[in-house]
């Protein structure tokens, strides 16, 4: 059983767009990947696509269409409520995976400029047509699902886009999509994610530049009043490491801050344990099959005068290993017939093995009677095949002592 303390997350603050926690008892490598994940893994919705009909202003298209791509959109169950649009089964786009919405505005207003914001931005209504296919996407979509974050809230200012004289006009079309940030930077719920580690430098990680006193040119953090300071007298440990970090998340509003952090466990998790399961060896393959599966067709659906090839049972008057004769004939070699692979048999008796030239035995070393046998057999009515002992009506397989023909040793 493990003495070492189970992890520890404290929260220190909460608001609405930010929190503040202290992670205890963790490595650093995992600690640092939830940061990483928290930033880059988290999917959003943002716009991707710009069509712009008309653009009078000063500003070029392109500056126009990245602002606008920059603007964070609430994205709220985004993992649930919307698809990625590789997975969606539309040509362009459809109400599943992606959120229209236009820009249209035009300044007359003579000696001001009008200022372009994140609040003009509405969204389309749904072209008719498009809503052929099922899902269940859209009823995980709360009210302003894909709206500019903060619009039409007054606490909230909104994000400029352009500024337009009189006669100036901006007519845009916007598709927004769902995406992580590691595509793009448009797509991170988070503005900033600090991280910091001994606020004392006991480990001294940290190499401060300073003049005279390295402790009045470098003060330390609020996280500082969380550990204890370092003695003069006390030995640096060099096997040291940390365990107590100190976090903030702060979003962009696309997310809050509580689901920022749970997505990213959950998004770590995820990643793990796909890590397992491809270090994980592929189970073996069975090649032994069962007992029904080596055997042939039975009486039913076997033939009653041609003998069976390999794990056939066949009921007829013929034996076989490799292929077998007809019915009235001896056991051959890799033919119905008897009469391949250098055999010169009679039309009336059984052909044997290889080279065989006699009408009653065949094989090398065989000793037979009516039919000719394979190596080393001795035969009955009718030879078996390598190393059998025949004395029945039908020669049998390989080290095989039934009256029928068998496969391997069955």
């Amino acid at each position: 059983m493990s003495s070492e303390p189970e992890p520890v997350v404290r929260i220190r603050e909460l608001k609405h767009d930010r929190v503040n926690f202290v992670l205890e008892n963790v490595d650093m490598a995992l600690a640092n990947s939830i940061r990483r994940v928290m930033i880059a893994d988290i999917p959003t919705v943002a716009i991707d696509l710009v069509e712009i009909d008309s653009n009078t202003s000063v500003l070029p298209d392109e500056f126009i269409a990245h602002r606008l791509g920059m603007i964070p959109l609430v994205s709220t169950a985004c993992d649930e409520a919307m698809r990625y649009s590789r997975d969606c089964t539309c040509e362009t786009n459809c109400a599943f995976c992606s959120v229209v919405l236009e820009l249209n505005i035009r300044s007359e207003i003579l000696g001001l400029h009008l200022d372009v914001t994140s609040n003009h931005l509405e969204i389309a209504p749904a072209r008719p047509g498009v809503m052929d296919e099922v899902g269940e996407e859209l009823s995980k979509r709360v009210e302003n699902f894909g709206l500019p974050v903060g619009k039409n809230n007054p606490n909230v200012p909104p994000v400029l886009i352009a500024r337009l004289g009189k006669g100036q006009e901006i007519r845009a079309r916007c598709i927004a999509k769902k995406g992580i940030a590691k595509e793009h930077a448009k797509w991170s719920p988070c503005s900033a994610v600090s991280f910091e580690y001994d606020p004392h430098n006991k480990l001294r990680h940290t190499s401060y530049w300073f003049e005279s006193d390295a402790k009045a040119e470098w003060p330390t953090s609020r996280n500082a009043t969380e550990e204890e300071p370092p003695r003069d007298d006390e030995p640096f440990d060099y096997l040291a490491k940390p365990n107590k970090f100190y976090m903030e998340v702060e979003t962009d509003g696309s997310l809050g801050p509580q689901e920022v952090v749970m997505k990213g466990l959950q998004e770590l998790q995820t990643k793990l344990a796909n890590l397992i399961l491809g270090l994980k060896a592929e189970p073996e393959v069975d090649i032994l099959q069962n007992s029904e599966q080596n055997q042939g067709p039975g009486p039913a659906g076997g033939s009653a005068q041609n003998a069976g090839s390999w794990n056939s049972r066949p009921t007829g008057g013929a034996g076989g290993g490799w292929g077998a004769s007809p019915a009235g004939r001896g056991s051959g070699s890799w033919s119905p017939t008897t009469n391949n692979w250098g055999n010169r048999s009679s039309p009336n008796t059984g052909g044997g093995g290889w080279g065989g030239s006699s009408p009653a035995n065949a094989g090398w070393s065989s000793s037979g009677d009516a039919a000719g046998a394979g190596w080393g057999n001795q035969a009955g009515a009718q030879g078996g095949t390598w190393g059998n002992t025949a004395t029945s009506a039908q020669g049998a397989g390989w080290g095989s002592p039934g009256q029928q023909s068998n496969g391997w040793n069955v």
